[in-house]
């Protein structure tokens, strides 16, 4: 028996989820690709409430991280807004690529404000700014909307740069009404797909942009997503039954409606939020909880590994604390198609296994 995923990625995959990925095998430079990529990038732009581009990359979000980068930097640094482990990454990421990158650091558990941007960004003329909307490893969600109003206002030349990893379809991202101009999600996490797969909306600010760069590099160049774009194509083999079951996927969400799918991930959250505060304790700064994922803090010094085991044989499985974390905290996801009532079963079978009342 397969465990049901509570984990932050790869997500729980429908059963008609996967079997969308069995249907016979299409050409990519065939007539039938065209119409399914045509079909998909609506759906997409209406979920990221977007006019935009967007892209499909057959990479995981670690490569767009880089290829968004690349193609915004002309020579000043970039600013990286750094909360966790995936948000360090990022800068990480810009310094093996010997791009100009500076960064600003909160503890463990805390987010990013809108005063510290503005205060780094005060000091020099920046390329980009980073922002990881939902840090995976400690369950904090930055304030991303309030963020990027502060950019646009007093620093309409910086482009706006967005990991949205284990957040897009999970929660309202307004890419056109926020002024992002790069925003991407591997679909593995609230989209709730196989990995494989990154969805990634792009201004024409960010095309312009990289436009000047002098090495934009080329798997991830917009410039070559876009010979082939209206045509409902990629210049690359795309990732063919991946996108098969991203466009059954997209008609089961906006059939849910969006609204109610912002509301369930956020009614899943507080069940688990309102238990760890009850049990244990949030690790993340209550101001900055994330709605797809809690990082709860290991009061009671219980054996998340011994914790994983039991719950194994119940047909589910959580997460361990992220790197320096393990065994001092665990997390749960509550993201992808994951339902309340998944949510209230798992934490009976926790309160089982451990005792708790």
């Amino acid at each position: 028996m397969y465990p049901k995923l509570f984990i932050p990625g790869p997500t729980h995959v429908r059963k008609e989820i996967l079997e969308a990925q069995t249907v016979p095998m299409i050409g990519h430079r065939a007539p039938e690709y065209s119409k399914l990529q045509l079909e998909v990038t609506p759906k997409l732009q209406q979920l990221l409430y977007t006019q935009q581009r967007v892209y499909l990359y057959a990479s995981s979000s670690t490569g767009v991280m880089e290829g968004s980068i690349r193609q915004a930097s002309t020579g000043k640094p970039i600013l990286f807004t750094v909360c966790g482990a995936f948000s360090q990454r990022w800068y990480e990421i810009g310094q093996q690529n010997g791009i100009p990158s500076e960064k600003i650091e909160v503890p463990l558990g805390q987010g990013i404000t809108p005063e510290m941007v503005d205060e780094a960004l005060s000091k020099k003329e920046y390329d980009a700014i980073t922002i990881t909307m939902n840090e995976t490893s400690t369950g904090v969600m930055n304030p991303l909307r309030e963020i990027a109003a502060l950019v646009r206002q007093k620093y309409p030349d910086v482009l706006i740069l967005v990991d949205a990893v284990s957040c897009m379809a999970g929660v309202k991202i307004e890419f056109d009404a926020w002024g992002l101009d790069v925003c991407f999600a591997g679909v593995q996490k609230c989209f709730a797909l196989p990995p494989g797969l990154t969805v990634c909306a792009v201004s024409d600010r960010a095309r312009e942009r990289a436009k000047q760069v002098k090495y934009p590099g080329h798997y991830f160049a917009y410039a070559q997503m876009d010979k082939r774009y209206e045509k409902g194509q990629t210049p690359a083999t795309p990732a063919i039954s991946l996108i098969q079951a991203l466009n059954k996927q997209m008609d089961d969400i906006l059939a849910e409606g969006l609204e109610n799918r912002w509301r369930r991930h956020q009614e899943m959250a507080s069940i688990v939020q309102d238990w760890a505060r009850k049990y244990f304790a949030l690790f993340a700064d209550e101001r900055f909880l994330s709605p797809t994922v809690t990082n709860i803090t290991n009061t009671r010094g219980i054996s998340v590994e011994g914790l994983n085991q039991e719950l194994r044989k119940r047909g589910a499985i959580i997460s361990n604390g992220y790197g320096d974390l393990k065994e001092k905290c665990f997390r749960i996801a509550h993201m992808g198609d994951l339902t309340v009532e998944d949510i209230r079963w798992l934490l009976e079978q926790i309160n089982d296994i451990l005792g708790l009342q």
